[in-house]
């Protein structure tokens, strides 16, 4: 186990630094100049290349694209990831100010879609044919097509504005006001999670039906076992090893898809921050909240990768 973990960690490591590449080369082909964030295009033009090499060098700009790279790395092992160039801030405030946010956004919408899903599949996988499994199969198959930034505009519609029953946008810490901060997230956290709750269901259904044909599954109830005993011992647990996979995989579809949401709903969450940042051309931002997302998303998968055991005994690292 340990070996497997130092292979994982090797690996991970790789993997960021590769993010981090291709972050910040894509962030230098955008077309435009970052120095117009502080000045028009006009008095850009009239600087004297004094003052213009001056404006590059406050802001690191001066280097070659492979010396910025290192410098950049080097700050960021030491803690600082730099100061935005449109708002003026240190990149990791802002970090801080929206982090909790996005994350409060996304993991609701991890935990709605694990706990429906995993329910609504198991569910349909126990009654397979009957009522039950033709309403979840549909309702599933629709989930996975409908795009989310559509459902989000029709519930901002029907609900905001034809109803008035939710608001149509905004964000509220629920230690403010806790009330409004549910309202307000009643629709976000429904569009961030019905694509995988939805993926969830139609995975549960197939895994379980696979294990139920199983041997041991046969032999449970030929024992006269309850079916309560037989599905929580027996089918869920073996059946969960590949809902598992995919809980550590949509985590990154979630935080992509908080870069609609909070933008359809108004959210001052991670999501918006890096939309902002793109079109201002924003390195430090852009560049800052990828490399973030990418560990998250890298360590979440290894924590997935452990999980297997526990679900699981037979399984082992080498």
């Amino acid at each position: 186990m340990t070996a497997y973990l130092i292979r994982r960690l090797a690996q991970a490591l790789v993997i960021i630094i590769l993010i981090s590449l291709l972050v910040f080369s894509l962030m230098r082909m955008l077309p435009g100049d970052p120095l117009q964030l502080y000045i028009s295009e006009n008095e850009l033009q009239l600087i004297s290349p004094e003052a213009r090499q001056a404006l590059l060098i406050q802001f690191g700009l001066d280097k070659p694209a492979p010396l910025q790279y290192l410098n950049w790395i080097f700050n960021i092992l030491h803690g600082d990831f730099g100061t935005s160039l449109f708002y003026d801030e240190n990149v990791i405030v802002l970090i801080s100010e929206r982090l909790p946010i996005t994350l409060h956004l996304s993991i609701l919408a991890l935990i709605i879609a694990s706990v429906f899903g995993i329910a609504a599949g198991l569910i349909s996988a126990l009654r397979r044919g009957g009522i039950l499994d033709t309403i979840v199969t549909s309702l599933a198959n629709f989930g996975i097509s409908i795009p989310i930034f559509w459902m989000g505009i029709l519930f901002i519609y029907l609900f905001g504005l034809y109803l008035r029953w939710l608001p149509i946008g905004g964000y509220t810490s629920p230690f403010t006001d806790f009330w409004l901060s549910t309202r307000q997230l009643i629709t976000p956290v429904f569009c961030l999670s019905v694509v995988s709750l939805a993926s969830k269901a139609r995975l549960t259904r197939s895994s379980v039906l696979e294990v139920i044909r199983q041997d041991y599954v046969r032999t449970a109830w030929s024992k006269g076992l309850q079916e309560r005993v037989i599905v929580l011992r027996h089918v869920l647990k073996n059946g969960l090893i590949p809902v598992i996979t995919m809980i550590g995989m949509q985590l990154s579809h979630i935080i992509g898809g908080s870069v609609l949401i909070e933008t359809v709903f108004n959210i001052p969450g991670m999501g918006r921050l890096i939309v902002s940042s793109v079109f201002a051309l924003d390195y430090p931002v852009v560049q800052g909240c990828s490399l973030l997302f990418a560990c998250i998303v890298v360590m979440v998968n290894i924590i997935v990768d452990i999980t297997y055991v526990w679900i699981d005994p037979r399984i082992r690292f080498g």
